[in-house]
């Protein structure tokens, strides 16, 4: 996995997120749990850490993917729990980031409120909870809350679903 890139990120449910980068072409790995950023350690909220090939699946499209599938313009009071963030882990994706970010306001009408933070650390997910939608796309949860999030990748971003999927 040395020509991977890594980028986690946050905003609902873990389950729904895991699911959404797991469809994509690209994407080889995705861990599923609790991510603190850098500066704040005990602060763990929801998320996933992706491992993709840039050479598939670009750091933009990744982030316009995130920022369509969770309410990234919108606050909750689950925020503590729903962080919408994306962490990374160099220092020199920070600007990467701001950038995409910055490009990718004009396509919403209201403000992304989804912060750029540096990973600090991260805490798996129970096993009987991991790859918890492709395990079984049946499950009442699954069919009201992640099925749509899938749609919406066949929809508008179908030339990164993975062919699993579609």
């Amino acid at each position: 996995m040395d020509d991977l890139d890594t980028i986690g990120f946050g905003g609902g449910c873990h389950w729904c997120t895991e699911a959404v980068f797991m469809a994509l072409k690209g994407v080889v790995k995705v861990e599923q749990g609790f991510i603190a950023p850098l500066k704040n350690m005990g602060s763990f909220s929801e998320a996933v850490i992706v491992h993709y090939s840039p050479e598939i699946i670009d750091l933009k499209d990744l982030v316009a993917i995130h920022l369509d599938t969770h309410r990234s313009t919108k606050n909750h009071s689950m925020r503590n729990k729903y962080r919408s963030a994306i962490y990374y882990f160099e220092k020199n994706d920070k600007p990467v980031l701001l950038k995409i970010m910055s490009e990718l306001q004009q396509d919403f009408n209201a403000p992304i409120i989804t912060d750029i933070l540096s990973f600090g650390t991260f805490n798996s997910s129970e096993e009987q909870f991991q790859n918890y939608y492709f395990s079984d796309i049946d499950k009442p949860f699954c069919k009201t809350h992640i099925a749509p999030k899938i749609n919406l990748l066949k929809e508008k971003y179908v030339q990164h679903v993975s062919t699993k999927v579609i």
